[in-house]
């Protein structure tokens, strides 16, 4: 049987810091602009759980789409949304919350609660032009 993929799309809104606590400001202003803000900044950021997988022929699905939002909402949102990331969790305390280190994070936070029989990909917007996958 061929594989299909399915997708779930969640959001969560949540301000971020980008700073180096090894640099010195200048340096850190340089290399992050106004994402350098000490007070932070927001975004509105959208999430996309994909898997592949084979179809259950007593089902008809690959994986049910309720148990995949409930994993999201639990994993993810309810832990970001509306969150310091620099701040209020301990995934960001000693990591740059970069798009590219929120994707890592939610991976590793689905990976370990989705069979590894599914293939899984995350893609994250941080703006309607940003974005990131993992893995790529």
């Amino acid at each position: 049987m061929s594989k299909v993929s399915v997708y779930r799309k969640e959001h969560f809104n949540a301000a971020h810091r980008l700073y180096n606590p090894e640099w010195s400001d200048e340096k850190n202003d340089a290399v992050f602009g106004k994402c350098n803000n000490p007070n932070g900044h927001g975004h509105n950021y959208e999430v996309i759980v994909k898997l592949t997988g084979e179809v259950d022929p007593e089902t008809g699905y690959v994986y049910d789409m309720k148990k995949l939002s409930d994993l999201i909402q639990g994993q993810v949102v309810e832990r970001f949304d509306h969150k310091n990331l620099n701040l209020d969790t301990e995934e960001f305390k000693h990591l740059n919350p970069t798009a590219e280190n929120i994707v890592k994070v939610i991976y590793d936070l689905l990976r370990d609660k989705i069979d590894e029989k599914y293939e899984m990909k995350i893609t994250l917007y941080e703006t309607e032009r940003n974005f990131v996958e993992y893995p790529a």
